[in-house]
């Protein structure tokens, strides 16, 4: 997924507000699902909710006003009722990875409790190059 760096992404430093990113992995992590014929809408609505439960992050180097970034989502590990992935932020212009993130989330019922990951998700999350 890219992402375009707008004057709103920044910061009086004119660099990225740190917490955008985790609005950018958000997107990709849905456009991950919906590339591969999964709707988080209809997850939901057959009662799969995927709060994230865990954030590792690294801030390496800053996005700047207008730059292009192209934002990856890859599989790290698949539990039962959760799951991580590894997301990074990477420069187009020079392919420089400026921000990864380690994101794990877990999937509950509507009343917040665990349950297992569906089979649609468990079968992206253990074959996502298909």
């Amino acid at each position: 997924m890219q992402i375009r760096i707008y004057y709103e992404d920044t910061d009086a430093g004119g660099v990225v507000y740190h917490a955008n990113y985790l609005g950018y992995f958000e997107r990709a992590r849905t456009e991950f699902l919906r590339y591969r014929g999964l709707s988080v809408k209809l997850l939901h609505e057959e009662g799969f909710i995927f709060p994230v439960v865990r954030v590792e992050i690294d801030f390496k180097t800053p996005a700047l006003l207008d730059d292009l970034l192209r934002i990856t989502t890859s599989v790290l590990e698949v539990g039962k009722t959760s799951f991580t992935l590894l997301q990074q932020a990477i420069r187009q212009e020079d392919n420089k990875l400026l921000v990864e993130a380690k994101v794990t989330l877990v999937c509950v019922a509507p009343g917040m409790k665990a349950k297992r990951l569906p089979e649609s998700l468990l079968r992206v999350l253990n074959h996502p190059d298909e």
